[in-house]
């Protein structure tokens, strides 16, 4: 048993499954996610503060399409069984991009279901996560590196009904610069090009219909949190970014869910180091579409 200060994660990502009261926890796992790839952990627990694992949930083969930067690991049910969306580093040419494996089980084994990264090949992507349309149709959201494009995008791609490839040809969505909040830097290696990152893009279906996007950046150098707003509802937008970012002490990479008293919650990774990275768990308050922490509205409300 391990509580969530032993528990070193990036990227964590909750699944819920309310008829066995148990929550699963996913993420990038590697003490290095930096360097070579050992594969994907599960934790698994019922309160969000203590954890059985790590249990094994992916290791690749010597025919495995890469061997570092195992990043972001999602897991979603979709017709009857669960499929992993997950970044890797590209053996063929270098470039990072996500791939889906398939399991029938939330414990695994994952095995590869697409043919490689299912991201453009020439591109440097990650973070792909999956978002089913009002007609029942698969796609996936995912970042098109600042470290191609210099301002960060997020892009929607759609998905054949089995999710083993793409339909057609990305689109942008956003650049990290339209937003507000983030903050620009310029890399020591680009240092004549202002730079903005995107990173670990989330959608979301607001109580009243709204649909959000979690997405992260970095405020003065520090890792942030904030939330976009299709305007039509739809996938493709256009989309719209709140002010102020949602969380801006050193976290991000979050995705929201429903706890198991049907409370929302927010989850991400703080601080922004390796290895201090840890799961944190804020409960939030949503209403007409505003998400707030339930922490600040109830300080407000007793001072």
């Amino acid at each position: 048993m391990k509580t969530n200060q032993e528990v070193q994660i990036r990227d964590p990502f909750v699944y819920v499954d309310q008829e066995e009261g148990k929550y699963y926890l996913f993420g990038s796992t590697d003490k290095n996610i930096w360097g070579k790839g050992t594969g994907f952990d599960v934790y698994i627990g019922d309160d969000l503060e203590n954890w059985d694992g790590p249990y094994p949930v992916f290791r690749p083969d010597n025919h495995f399409y890469s061997d570092e930067n195992f990043w972001a690991p999602e897991v979603h049910q979709y017709k009857g069984m669960y499929y992993m969306f997950a970044t890797f580093l590209r053996k063929d040419n270098g470039k990072r991009g996500t791939a889906i494996l398939k399991s029938d089980s939330l414990t695994g084994p994952f095995q590869p279901h697409s043919e490689g990264p299912v991201t453009p090949k020439d591109w440097y992507s990650l973070d792909g996560t999956l978002h089913i349309d009002d007609e029942g149709k698969p796609w996936m959201v995912f970042c098109h590196e600042w470290v191609q494009v210099g301002d960060g995008e997020i892009c929607a791609q759609q998905l054949s009904e089995d999710l083993k490839k793409t339909i057609g040809e990305p689109i942008t969505l956003f650049s990290a610069s339209e937003a507000p909040w983030p903050t620009s830097f310029k890399h020591k290696k680009r240092n004549t090009q202002e730079n903005y990152v995107t990173d670990g893009p989330y959608v979301y279906r607001a109580e009243n219909g709204e649909l959000l996007m979690l997405w992260a950046s970095f405020v003065d150098n520090v890792y942030a949190q904030g939330i976009s707003r299709s305007t039509t509802g739809e996938v493709t937008g256009p989309w719209t970014h709140d002010k102020e970012p949602l969380f801006s002490s050193d976290g991000g990479h979050g995705m929201l869910f429903k706890n198991l008293e049907n409370n929302l919650m927010l989850t991400l990774h703080s601080p922004n180091k390796t290895p201090n990275e840890r799961p944190i768990f804020i409960e939030m308050e949503e209403t007409g579409g505003v998400i707030k922490r339930r922490d600040s509205h109830e300080s407000k409300t007793n001072s």
